[in-house]
C-alpha cells in the first residue's frame, strides 16, 4: 500500500525474501536429431508405401550407426491432400509424412548420420538439439548452489539493516521460465550459432526464493 507521500508502507512485515540463481556449464553429450519423410504421390496407397519405404531405410541406416530402436521415435504417418495455388487451385498429390526424433550418444558421427538419413529419403531436418544425460544430477547442485547463494544475499541484507537471520520460513523453487524473468538468463541452453552442429556447452540452471524471519541484530 502506497501512503500520499509516495513511501511504501507494509502492512505485515514478516522477514526478508531474496532470489537466488546457480547453474553448471558441461559438454553435452546427447544429441536429438529431428528429421522427416514426406512423400506425395497421386493415390494415398502409393504416398503410404513410398514413405513406408523410407522409413525403412532410415532405421536400416540407424541400425548402421549402431543407434538402438529405444533411442528412435516414430510418429503415425499422416496423410493430407496436396495443392497448388495460383490462379486457380489444382490438385497435386497425397502427401504423406513421418516424423523422427533420434537420440545420438556419439556425437563424433552426428554429421555422418544427418548425410546418410537425407540419402536415404529423410527430406526434412527440423532441429538438432544438444543434451546431458546426467541433468538430474547436474540440476541437484545448481539448485544447491542456489540455496546456498540466496542465504549468502539474506545475510548480506540482514547485517546492513542490522537484523540477523533467523529460520527459514518460505521456499519457493523457480522454473526456467520464471529464472528468465529474474534475470536476462536461459534456464537451458547450449552455446554455438543457430544451425551449428559444434555442440558447445550446455548450461543447466536454478532458481529458489528464500524466505527467512529476521532477528535482532
Amino acid at each position: 500500500m502506497t501512503g500520499m507521500n509516495g513511501s511504501q508502507h507494509i502492512e505485515a512485515p514478516w522477514g526478508v525474501s531474496v532470489f537466488g540463481a546457480a547453474s553448471e556449464d558441461v559438454a553435452p553429450d546427447l544429441a536429438r536429431l529431428r528429421v522427416a519423410i514426406e512423400q506425395t504421390e497421386d493415390t494415398p496407397a502409393e504416398a503410404f508405401a513410398a514413405t513406408h519405404g523410407g522409413v525403412n531405410r532410415i532405421r536400416q541406416v540407424l541400425r548402421g550407426h549402431g543407434v538402438p530402436e529405444a533411442a528412435v521415435s516414430t510418429s503415425r504417418l499422416n496423410l493430407t491432400s496436396k495443392w497448388s495455388y495460383g490462379e486457380t487451385r489444382r490438385f497435386i498429390g497425397y502427401e504423406c509424412t513421418a516424423s523422427f526424433v533420434i537420440e545420438l550418444r556419439d556425437l563424433d558421427t552426428l554429421e555422418t548420420v544427418l548425410i546418410d538419413l537425407v540419402d536415404a529419403g529423410a527430406n526434412q531436418v527440423n532441429g538438432v538439439e544438444f543434451d546431458v544425460r546426467r541433468k538430474k544430477e547436474l540440476r541437484a547442485q545448481a539448485r544447491t548452489a542456489a540455496v546456498a547463494a540466496a542465504r549468502e544475499k539474506a545475510a548480506l541484507y540482514a547485517e546492513a539493516a542490522g537484523a540477523r537471520l533467523g529460520p527459514v520460513v518460505h521456499i519457493k523453487d523457480v522454473d526456467a521460465e520464471e529464472t528468465q524473468n529474474y534475470r536476462s538468463h536461459r534456464g537451458h541452453a547450449v552455446d554455438g550459432g543457430e544451425g551449428d552442429l559444434t555442440p558447445g556447452k550446455v548450461t543447466v540452471s536454478a532458481g529458489v526464493v528464500l524466505g527467512f524471519s529476521l532477528l535482532g541484530g
